[in-house]
């Protein structure tokens, strides 16, 4: 029999905490100004979830009347009825706004949605940081995926360990496992494939976290200041998350201790506190009351607002979205959450049959949906088309691209099957440069050799938090090089607008990096920055054709580009000066006072900032590499 009993009294400030938590995610993802850390909301959410889970299973096991049917039709009453009506809703507006190309993931990512496996889905589409995310309305349900996970075992583990160990092994186990979490998420949190931010394992400690709290492992604080100096602890540590961290925060792992431990602060000590008295206030409330409703309306609204107006959210706009979400997340709460949650009006067997039956029906839709290819015919071939170069990208993009967890991919030499003459080295920007080469070197019985990694410059020195690992692939790179004597020349390629990259010292470093190629006896090409669009290039032409205006030749302003980039090609003179073959794009890409983002009728990027294999071959024929 499990020993310790929770207090089941409903807790004002635990309602305002989840309050600071959808805010703080709100605020985030509407771009708003001193939130840039907001996304550690859900990890507040995950602390308050275990800690008010767990202590209804152990009063439902120390009571002897647990039951993991009425433990599932609590989570029935309160998850699915607001969630359906949500994905309803996406699925029609998906359908009435998005283009082929987009509309095509909706009704698979949401028939993962209601089997909870979107994480799982979404680890192979996108990172939460990274381009694509803009596109997916259902992107946010990640975390319910993992929180149910989390209930489908922690429930079954609880009850086990009750059955068959001696009480005083329950917190130890439970300990136990979220180490083991914790440990996983440290190891991990460099990994650039998102196992580390989308899956339960090591996300799982967060739960834990306040399980153990229900449980009684941290002892109550019973002097007054101190309770008051640990909710202003708690308190602080979330604020100074939200405010100091950003997309390049290594998050999750070590960095998610602060809000998570701030979290259990509140949650342990606020109660007759100064901090408890302010969560516990009636706008605080009334905000955590809906904070679930809000938390599945905000992400969707904003996706299909900025796919509409091909723009991110600021001003004006931002008000009118935040507005809406609270009105929806309303609506939500009163005319679904409620009524559904009523044993009264809707008991176990309706509850159950009506969530089969809707599950049921969704998953028919959805899958009626997949052969349909994102549905082209509700549109003008011309809109296909031009959306279709969202895909013209290297057909090797995944296979050639070294990734920041186990292990470096395989040299990838492109063209015919001889000794490498030349090496792209580079970032994500050399991708599809790298192809459109190997493909010309192989009519000539030539190879290349691709050497790119994701957010990595091919610069000695160069060094960033999010990826240890960038600095040895470098240096592996240039071993490589020095031990392959085939290789006569190298094509340094990067991301150089990437404001991650303007750094103290970085014209050193490429400087150096320069001089330890040449002293290798090889010939050094370096391309300038490629012009990243405040647009999917794709999508952005196809709304202009579907709008019925010419589809727009022009992107970002020259000025804005010889401004954001001079730090880098205020060098170009004196790297000509030292042999170096300078590529500028701007001299292709360049349309008068703007930037090009279509020639031929071909977009020549496949997203914001990387080009296309069309625009790829634009720049490598304007710069004599490869025949026109």
């Amino acid at each position: 029999m499990l020993q310790h009993t929770t207090n089941a009294d409903y807790r004002r400030d635990i309602d305002g905490l989840r309050s600071l938590a959808v805010l703080s995610v709100l605020f985030f993802h509407t771009h708003t100004p001193g939130f840039s850390g907001g996304y550690v909301g859900v990890d507040i959410f995950f602390v308050i979830s275990g800690f008010l889970i767990t202590g209804i299973l152990v009063r439902d096991m120390n009571q002897g009347r647990f039951s993991l049917v009425r433990f599932y039709e609590r989570r029935a009453r309160r998850i699915l009825p607001a969630l359906l009506v949500m994905i309803a809703v996406v699925y029609v507006a998906a359908a009435f706004f998005y283009l082929p190309g987009d509309f095509e993931g909706v009704p698979r990512s949401g028939l993962m949605t209601l089997l909870f496996l979107s994480n799982f889905w979404f680890i192979f589409k996108t990172g939460y940081f990274a381009g694509g995310s803009e596109t997916m309305p259902l992107l946010h349900c990640w975390s319910l995926a993992v929180e149910e996970q989390f209930y489908i075992g922690f429930p079954l583990l609880l009850w086990l360990l009750a059955r068959y160990c001696p009480p005083h092994y329950r917190n130890p186990g439970v300990a136990a496992v979220a180490l083991i979490s914790f440990i996983w998420a440290w190891l991990t949190q460099a990994d650039g494939d998102g196992i580390a931010f989308y899956m339960l394992p090591p996300r799982a400690w967060e739960l834990f976290t306040g399980a153990l709290l229900a449980l009684g492992v941290v002892p109550e604080f019973r002097a007054g200041l101190i309770r008051q100096l640990a909710a202003f602890a708690g308190l602080g540590a979330i604020i100074t998350s939200i405010y100091f961290y950003n997309h390049n925060t290594l998050f999750p792992g070590t960095s998610a201790l602060l809000p998570v431990m701030g979290a259990a602060l509140l949650i342990h000590c606020a109660p007759g506190t100064l901090v408890g008295r302010v969560l516990s206030l009636r706008l605080p409330v009334a905000i955590g009351i809906i904070s679930y409703s809000l938390y599945l309306w905000h992400w969707p609204l904003i996706v299909f607002v900025e796919y509409v107006q091909d723009t991110s959210l600021a001003g004006w706009t931002r008000v009118a979205v935040i507005t809406v979400t609270f009105i929806l997340a309303w609506a939500s709460w009163r005319f679904v959450e409620q009524p559904f949650r009523n044993p009264a009006r809707f008991d176990r067997r309706q509850i159950f049959l009506a969530s089969a039956s809707a599950i049921s029906i969704f998953a028919v839709v959805s899958l009626s949906f997949f052969p349909l290819e994102g549905w082209p015919e509700r549109f003008p071939t011309e809109i296909s088309r031009l959306m279709a170069a969202k895909e013209d990208y290297s057909p090797v993009r995944k296979i050639c691209m070294n990734k920041a967890i186990g292990g470096d991919r395989p040299e990838c030499n492109l063209g015919s099957p001889t000794p490498p003459e030349a090496i792209l080295w580079g970032d994500s920007h050399g991708v599809e440069l790298a192809w459109v080469l190997g493909q010309e070197m192989g009519k000539q019985g030539r190879s290349l050799m691709q050497r790119t990694r994701g957010s990595c410059p091919p610069v000695i020195g160069f060094a960033q938090t999010r990826d240890p690992g960038c600095p040895h692939f470098n240096e592996e790179v240039l071993e490589r090089i020095r031990k392959t004597p085939s290789i006569h020349r190298v094509y340094l390629v990067a991301y150089w607008q990437n404001g991650s990259y303007r750094v103290p010292g970085m014209t050193d470093w490429i400087d150096d990096t320069i001089g330890r190629l040449q002293a290798l006896g090889v010939e050094v090409f370096i391309f300038g920055p490629i012009p990243s669009q405040p647009f999917t290039v794709p999508k952005h032409l196809a709304l202009e054709a579907a709008n019925g205006n010419p589809a727009s030749s022009t992107g970002l302003s020259v000025a804005v580009y010889q401004e954001v980039n001079s730090w880098f090609v205020s060098r170009f003179p004196e790297w000509r000066k030292k042999g170096v073959v300078v590529i500028d794009p701007l001299e292709v890409l360049a349309d008068g006072p703007d930037t090009r983002i279509i020639a031929d009728g071909l977009p020549l990027y496949f997203d914001t900032h990387h080009l296309s294999i069309a625009g790829a071959r634009k720049v490598l024929a304007g710069a004599h590499l490869i025949a026109p």
